[in-house]
């Protein structure tokens, strides 16, 4: 029996206090928060008094401090995403952030700047699509790890028995993590994404599933979290597992995705691809050997798929990759180095089979977690395939759905799903599915290519789009994400609001002069292109007059992108391991 949490809710606000009162069948618990003390308390429905207002809400997200003093989270709109093995899987997909106190009249206009800045950042992360619960069931485990646990793990709450790497509300429920008493009003809230779909091939129906857990170690955006942390954390670490269930017997394959595990960055500086720096003065064995010493124990053994470019600035990375896989932990990791790039060039993607067929005996070996319909685990899973691209997205998540599917035809046709000799691939309706869900796995991990996936080429569309999106990608990158990655760390903890905190570090000044280059570039270009259009008395006084405001312009042009790194937005809540 599958430890529960509530799952029905109303919010009883007083002025002194929040009453969240359980609304499941025969539950009586109410718990109080007081908006003064933040005490938590449990109580009973008849102590809620009659004066508050009420409303219905669907789960607690957690509690956090702000620089106005405590805030709830709460979510306020869910939806049902299906059913694994009869528990309801939600995704929330509205909140809703409420003070404790009643006014912000104490602060002073700084601190309500700040204040109005951290809510806006809790916002961000709040509205990314993502968010996944289950109040009666383990979303951060996989069903192998599920199948091996003892009595004591059976007893524990959810809270308590919850994978850390992929509960992002965490940090958001410390209060309540430690009052045992207080564990059914929470749930952990996974982030990445899931599907699941009832497929049909020979006239048998299956559910097809597909659960993606994104780790909150060391999350972030591209390029300002690469690498690992001291801890051996990847960066934008992924577990993903491949669900199928037919006639109540069930199989999964679970693969992971992470950044390469040493210590590495690529700050944005207004180039279109900066290049990655290889840190020269830390020991990069240690953290490389805690992260795959934790991946051996957790998934068995490793290989590796490094799907980088072996050219160009990626190449030293590649190299550094190779030689350390060699010195460590060498008989249970195999290192695949395959060039994506050149490899499947002038749309040849037929050469990834190449790839697949190279790990095919390594991934019959390690096989897949097997549980017959009568209740019995007939097989299990015994390594895992690691890839990773620049980003762990786009090249990443082509290849993990090849492996995928080669699994998925060797889990239907165990089942009877499908005959001997049918390929998965020939069953247009299911391809159909199959790809575009992988690439909308791919979109919600925020990636570009519109490599059709789901028809196997280009498209002229889809080259228009790829280059929309790098703009826009160009534009988040030194733009925005300096903001959505001080976001994350707020969100998860790595930063937290210190309300004595005299000076904040959102105040973190501009040189002037870095402000004034912009402007002068913008007035230059605009004189260049006025003298152009109104043309002086001669010719050469036109040339004369464009020559000096073109020159203006790209010297100052020039001047920014050496500075680069002075224009772009950058994280100013958490100094990541500098790196440069």
């Amino acid at each position: 029996k599958m430890a529960s949490a509530y799952e029905r809710f109303n919010l009883h606000a007083t002025p002194e206090k929040f009453y969240i009162e359980a609304c499941d069948d025969g539950a009586n618990d109410v718990l109080v928060i007081d908006r003064v003390s933040a005490e938590m308390t449990l109580a009973g429905i008849k102590d809620i008094p009659p004066s508050g207002v009420t409303r219905p809400i669907c789960g607690i997200m957690g509690t956090t401090r702000l620089v106005a003093g405590m805030y709830l989270i709460v979510i306020t709109r869910k939806r049902k995403v299906g059913d694994l093995f009869g528990h309801t899987v939600w995704k929330a997909v509205e909140f809703d952030v409420i003070s404790y106190k009643k006014t912000i009249l104490h602060l002073t206009d700084f601190q309500m700047q700040d204040n109005k800045t951290f809510l806006s950042m809790l916002s961000n992360v709040l509205n990314t699509d993502g968010f996944y619960f289950c109040t009666d069931y383990d979303l951060t485990h996989t069903q192998q790890r599920l199948s091996n646990t003892s009595p004591d793990f059976q007893e524990m709450s959810l809270l308590e028995r919850a994978d850390q790497r992929f509960m992002w509300n965490g940090n958001l429920l410390r209060e309540i993590t430690a009052q045992p008493e207080l564990h059914k009003f929470a749930f952990p809230v996974i982030h990445g994404f899931i599907v699941m779909k009832p497929c049909c091939i020979n006239g048998k129906v299956f559910e097809w599933i597909l659960i993606s857990r994104r780790s909150c170690f060391r999350a972030g955006v591209r390029y300002y979290v690469r690498g690992i942390d001291s801890e051996g954390h990847a960066a934008n670490f992924v577990e993903t597992e491949q669900i199928v269930q037919y006639n109540n017997a069930q199989a999964s394959f679970v693969q992971t995705r992470g950044s390469m595990p040493f210590f590495w960055s690529q700050r944005p500086n207004l180039k279109y691809k900066p290049k990655p720096q290889i840190s020269t003065d830390t020991n990069h064995m240690d953290g490389f050997r805690r992260h795959f010493e934790s991946q051996v124990l957790i998934y068995g053994k490793q290989v590796i798929l490094n799907l980088v470019n072996q050219k160009g600035s990626e190449l030293p990375l590649e190299q550094a990759f190779a030689k350390m896989v060699n010195v460590t932990l060498a008989s249970l990791l195999r290192y695949i180095a395959f060039d994506f790039h050149k490899e499947c060039s002038k749309m040849r993607w037929h050469r990834l089979q190449i790839l697949v067929d190279a790990v095919s005996d390594m991934q019959d070996e390690f096989g897949y977690f097997m549980v017959s319909s009568d209740g019995k685990v007939t097989s299990e899973q015994s390594g895992t395939f690691r890839s990773n691209c620049m980003d762990c997205l786009d090249r990443t998540n082509v290849i993990q759905s090849l492996l995928a599917r080669r699994s998925l035809q060797s889990q239907l046709q165990r089942m009877g799903v499908l005959h001997v000799g049918q390929k998965i691939e020939e069953q247009a309706d299911f391809e159909k599915i199959y790809k575009n869900e992988y690439a909308h796995l791919c979109a919600s991990t925020a990636v570009t290519f519109t490599f059709d996936l789901r028809t196997g080429n280009r498209t002229h569309w889809g080259l228009v789009m790829d280059g929309w999106n790098s703009m826009i990608r160009y534009y988040k990158n030194n733009f925005s994400d300096g903001f959505r990655q001080d976001s994350i760390d707020l969100f998860l903890g790595n930063y937290t609001v210190d309300e004595t905190d005299g000076l904040m570090p959102l105040h973190v000044q501009k040189d002037w002069k870095f402000l004034l280059l912009p402007v002068i570039m913008v007035v230059a270009f605009s004189m260049c292109i006025i003298c152009l259009l109104m043309a002086g008395d001669t010719w050469t006084e036109t040339l004369a007059y464009v020559l000096f405001w073109g020159i203006a312009s790209a010297l100052t042009a020039a001047v920014i992108l050496v500075n680069g790194r002075e224009f772009v937005d950058a994280p100013k809540l958490v100094q990541k391991e500098k790196m440069d």
